[in-house]
This record gives C-alpha cells, structure tokens and sequence, in this order.
C-alpha cells in the first residue's frame, strides 16, 4: 500500500514548539484523510529546529465508493417541503428523485446519492492547503511582500519550502502537487544550512531519513537526544568527571540543534565559591549547557561545563568553547555579586526596626535584614489579603499552634516561619525565582540559624507536585501545614477558590500538600478548627482523588467519608482497614448482616413507621431478639475500645459477629408486627447495628 510523506521546512521553530507541533500535524492530517474515506496503518511524526515531519505507511490509495439513501417526504407533501428536499439532497429536479411506497404511510421520494472514490494524492492536494493555513502556532507571523495582503499566509517563522510524495514501495512515488502563497509542494528538501545547504531530491522515507543525515541533519528527535547524552557522558568521563544530567534541558537543546556536537567549555575555579545550584542554574539559564562534578563527588562541581554545537568547527569546537566560556564567566561574575550582597548588611537598616520588633528578628543577621525589609515595603501578597509580612505572621501563629501536634518545638517553627519568605528579598532569588527556599536554607545555615529552622525555610513549599516528596522534620511540617492552611483558609474567606479547570492560586495543589504532609507523617489533624464546611468538603474532594490515585475503591472511600469527617488521616486507615476486612469471610458476613438490617430500617424510614430512640429490653418476646441485644451490647463495647486505639481492623471483627444473631432475628421475628410498640422497638434494634457499624462506614454505600 501506498506511504505519505510530508515535510514543512522554516526558518528556526523554537524548541519548546517543536514536539506539539509536530503530533498537531500528525493529528490534522490523519484526521483529514479518515475524514476523507481513506485509511492508514501508521502515522510517525519527526522534528527538527527547521522542520516539521510526517510519514504515514499504509494509506488506501483510493476512498471508497459511497451510495446513500436520504429519504424524502410523500409525494402528495407541499412544493415548499419538496423544493427543500432537492436542496439537500444536491438533486436539480424532482425527476432525479426515486419513488417508494410504503404499505402504511404511502408514496415517498428517495434520493439515491452516489459518491465515486477519489484517488489518495488528490485528496492529499486538497486537505494540506487548509491544514497548513490553520495550524495551530501558539505565535505565528507574516513575512515578505505577500505579508502586506489579506489573508496571507501565517508561520511560526516563514516558511521555506513543502515536500510531499506518495506511493507504494514498489513504484516511484508522485509529488503531491498543492501550493500556498507562491510555495508549491515538490520532493525536494534541503540539509543543514552550514554544513550541506543544497537541495535534495527525495523519493520516499527512507531515503529522506538516509539523504539527510548525509547532509548532517538527524531528523528522528530521541536520536538526537541519545547522541547528546551519550557524547556528554563520554567527553565527561574522558575529562575525569560526571555529567549531571537534566532531561528538560537535554529536551531543549536537542530541540535547538540538527546536527549535535558536543564540547566542553571551561571557567575559573574561583566561581566554584557560588552554591552549585546557582552556578547550574546560571549556566543552564542563560547558555543551555550542562555542567559536571569530578568523578566521586556527589556536591562540589567541576568548572568545566558541557555544550551542545550545531556543528562541527574546523578548529574542533575551540572558538565555540572560548566564547560559551566567554558568557558563562560573565553570567557566573553577576551571581557571584548577588552571592555576596546577599550576605552583607542592607544599606536601609535604621528604617528596618519597627519592622524587626514585630516579627522579633534579629537585625545583625543578613536574612533577617531581608524580611524585616520585605515587611517595611508593603510588599503585597493579595490585595484583600494584606502583605507577605502580615502573612508571615499568620503563618507564625498557626505554625507555633500547630507544633505540639506535630511534635515540633513551638520557637523553632515560628522563628522558621518568620524567615520563610525573607529569600524573596534577596538578589540570588530575584535573579532566579525557582530558587526561592533554597537560598533562604542556605543562607539561614551561613548566618547560624539551627538545621531544623534552615530546612523548614526550604522545605515549608513542599511538596510542589504529585512526585515531589514530602517534608518530614517536624519544624517543617509545622510550617509546610501553616502555609498551605493559611493559604486555603484566606482565599476561601474571600471566596476565591478554584473553578473548573481555573485555579490561580494553586490552592487545590496546597489541599493536596496538606493531605500527603498529614497521611505520610501520620499526623492526627481536626481540621474543622480552621476549616469551614466549605472548604472541609473540598478537602474531601481532593482526598477521594488522592485514594483513587492510590488504588482505593470508589464506594469504601464514599462509605468512609461524611460530611463532619475531619481528620484525614482517620479517613485513610478507615478505608484501608474496610478494604482489608472486607476481603475476608468475617467481612462478607458483616456486610451481608449489616445490609440486611439497614435495608428494612431504610424502608420503614421512607414509609414514616415510628423506630424506637432507644431499645427496651422488656418489650422482648424472642429468645432471638435477647440474643443479638446481648450481642449488640458487647460488640458495642469492644469496638468502641478498638476505635478508640484506631484498631479499625479489630473493631470491624467484633461487628462482624453479628452476622449469626441479626439473621436469626431476621428469619424468626416478625419486625414488622401488628403491634406499634413492638414494631418500634423492633426497628430501633436494628437501627443500633446501623449505628454500631456507622462508626466505621456507611455500609449502605458499600457495593456487593
């Protein structure tokens, strides 16, 4: 069968673009010619800085013949429903139309369609003018002297030329022949710009692939990436160090090269005195290069770095190191001046002291300095939730209330809390605001602050996504919870919480930070002391996400949840201790008998029939109605002892043992009976069992 191959070559498509470019084209063309009657078998999708490619295997070289019927109205129906009839259906009279009776509704008009199949290349020839027009760019321009005419066409950069074959293996493919704004499809390309600028004459996708890493371009974006990564590693190891690997930045500039060379550039060691993550970040930021540690180091780094070339210099990369070294020195000469000034007295302290006393911060110490300024400015956190400083000592407040239960020391989280946005003043964060926490910990440790302070300055963030871990020292937990519940507390209060896919502020990822920070320290939280109904309820949303994530079943966490449940690390093992027990004989008894009971209370619920408050033992007539009282009486009691230890394992076992005496009472009482007291008192029997196990889970929401 026959294969498709497209390619659109511009000037430099930025990296980022690149991979959601190329699967949008592979969509928008697939699509066209499923859309069309035509069928592929495979679609692969290939990118470089300078193209975008397409190579589609098994296209059916011709879309199928289609016959349609479209039924009409009766033949007796007004002109009017007639005349609309032939417009739809594309007839020029009523005589094209066909005549077929049916035994209970008459005479109709048939309109027989028919569509021939057309061949694959021109359908190709029609679809691609419209895909290419309509391409999704984030951004895209006009350019030339056609730019000046309505309608011209748009790019992300302009576009240079459009290759377009099809055919079998066994035949020479044709040029599928379309043209947009003066560029007509052809089955040439051309290779790298420097190194092999010529045109190249393509038949079909091997040997575009094959012509063009002659030409010193590798079209297939995972090799590109392989090359990079395995020529850094070597020339690393080569040189006696370790390459520190970035997958985001090894996606990025295999996304900025067609024919990668990998060299190693160099500066002085005199930089090495700046935190290695502001000398990666620096490196990364402003050059796209990776940097290196002597081998067996796992902190100090190497002040030689790793470049990505996009060719291959006749002086074997030496000019190009010299001038990345030339930059990155430069860069590394700023960082180290905002290293420095971050740790030197602020100009403005005599302003700073109001500011000092009340958050109790020492003005002799340089982060301090830096929150004390943060609070004199004003800087604002929300306009209708006051300034980072009134936010620091909210913080500071829940922090120091939140520390005996988590087992902090209650002056190590608020002096934590109180230097926890102080980095936001400092010159290393303003230069790279991803670093903000981890400078605060690192400053905090050169001006002495104790090791539990220091982390929870950095960690309090955490954790910042799904795999992000979790802070566990306890000073850190405390902070970590006081910032996120500051958080979800203030902009619910200003009814500012997220909608729909819309959430600005984060806020469902800081309930989720809550979630995981309370469940993996195993903490025992009442959250309803700061949290509304509300907001409780959107706590319990993210919960059940959370659970599902983690494989827990839909109707144990709905029977767990209610709408006062407040503590989730409660939630949790109560949904675990249910899927546990539920998995067992003990449990399939205490869901049958808990079922059973629970349906006919439902029922007399519904119908308005009187249930008994409480049991009175002397309105028994049955043995089996003492029996499962006796029992109720004594699971009642040692389940309440296992919940009280969070036993929820041990405490379903002894409801479990109902199961014989409830169906006893079941099968041998009449519960509904004549008489209104015994009926009452009847129910309210099986009422308790509901009670007894609504301690642990609804069970009514409980599938099987």
């Amino acid at each position: 069968m026959p294969d498709l191959l497209v390619e659109l070559r511009s000037e430099e498509i930025p990296a980022r673009m690149q991979r959601k470019a190329a699967g949008d084209l592979k969509k928008l063309v697939t699509d066209g010619l499923v859309e069309a009657g035509l069928t592929y078998e495979a679609a692969t999708e290939y990118w470089t800085p300078r193209r975008l490619a397409l190579d589609i295997r098994g296209v059916t070289a011709r879309s199928r013949d289609v016959r349609e019927e479209r039924k009409g109205p009766r033949t007796d129906a007004p002109q009017k429903a007639i005349e609309g009839f032939l417009r739809g259906a594309g007839l020029a009279s009523i005589s094209e139309a066909q005549v077929q009776s049916d035994p209970k509704k008459g005479d109709f008009y048939v309109a027989v369609i028919e569509k021939k199949g057309r061949a694959a290349e021109e359908i190709v020839a029609e679809i691609m003018p419209g895909i290419i027009r309509g391409f999704p760019w984030p951004k895209s321009m006009r350019w030339g002297k056609a730019s000046a005419r309505p309608g011209s066409l748009r790019w992300v950069r302009p576009l240079q030329s459009i290759l377009c074959t099809f055919g079998p293996e066994t035949e020479e493919p044709v040029v599928v022949d379309f043209e947009i704004d003066g560029i007509r499809a052809g089955n040439v390309t051309y290779g790298h710009r420097f190194h092999a600028p010529q045109a190249i004459t393509v038949r079909r996708f091997e040997d575009y692939v094959e012509k063009l890493e002659a030409a010193r371009v590798v079209l297939d974006p995972d090799r590109r990436k392989r090359i990079i990564l395995d020529d850094a590693r070597n020339l690393a190891f080569a040189n006696g160090l370790e390459l520190i690997e970035d997958e985001a930045l090894l996606e990025e500039v295999s996304g900025l090269v067609e024919w990668p060379v990998v060299l190693l550039g160099e500066f002085e060691e005199d930089y090495l005195s700046i935190p290695p993550e502001v000398i990666r970040l620096t490196i990364r930021a402003n050059q796209k290069c990776f940097v290196c540690r002597p081998q067996g180091e796992t902190e100090k780094l190497s002040n030689r770095f790793v470049i990505t070339a996009n060719i291959e210099a006749t002086d074997g990369g030496r000019e190009i190191a010299r001038g990345n070294g030339k930059v990155v020195r430069a860069r590394l000469s700023d960082a180290l001046y905002f290293w420095k000034t971050d740790q030197a007295d602020l100009p403005d302290l005599g302003r700073l002291e109001d500011s000092a006393r009340k958050l109790d911060l020492d003005l002799a110490k340089p982060l301090d300095q830096r929150m004390a300024r943060l609070d004199h400015l004003g800087v604002t956190f929300h306009a209708r939730l006051g300034t980072q400083g009134e936010r620091v000592m909210r913080i500071a407040a829940l922090a120091k209330e939140l520390a005996p239960v988590v087992g902090a020391d209650p002056a190590a989280a608020v002096r934590a809390a109180h230097l926890a946005k102080a980095d936001l003043q400092t010159e290393v964060v303003g230069e790279f605001p991803e670093l903000q926490g981890f400078m605060g910990r690192k400053y905090a440790g050169l001006q002495g602050e104790a090791p539990s302070v220091a982390a929870a300055i950095e960690d309090h963030y955490k954790p910042q996504g799904p795999n992000d871990a979790v802070p566990t020292d306890p000073v850190s937990v405390a902070v970590a919870l006081a910032d996120k519940l500051d958080m979800l507390t203030g902009f619910w209060a200003i009814d500012e919480k997220p909608t729909g896919s819309k959430d600005p502020y984060a806020l469902r990822r800081a309930a989720l930070g809550v979630i995981r920070i309370v469940i993996e320290n195993k903490v025992t939280l009442g959250l309803s002391k700061w949290a509304n109904a509300d907001l409780l309820s959107f706590f319990h949303d993210r919960l059940k996400v959370y659970l599902r994530d983690q494989g827990a079943r839909y109707d144990l966490i709905d029977a767990v949840i209610s709408d006062e449940s407040d503590d989730l690390l409660l939630i949790v093992r109560r949904v675990e201790a249910l899927s546990e027990f539920l998995s067992t004989p003990d449990g399939e008894n205490l869901l049958a008998g808990t079922k059973r009971a629970a349906n006919i209370v439902a029922d007399a619920e519904k119908k308005g029939t009187r249930i008994a408050g409480a049991v009175d033992a002397a309105l028994f007539e049955a043995d089996e109605e003492r029996a499962l009282f006796d029992s109720l009486e004594e699971a009642e009691r040692f389940a309440g002892e296992a919940i009280a230890a969070n036993d929820y394992v041990k405490a379903l076992s002894f409801l479990a043992q109902l199961r014989q005496p409830v169906d006893a009472v079941l099968d041998g009482v009449m519960v509904n009976a004549e008489d209104e007291a015994l009926r009452a008192n009847r129910l309210g029997l099986l009422a308790r069992i509901r009670s007894a196990t609504g301690r642990v889970a609804d069970f009514s929401k409980v599938a099987g």
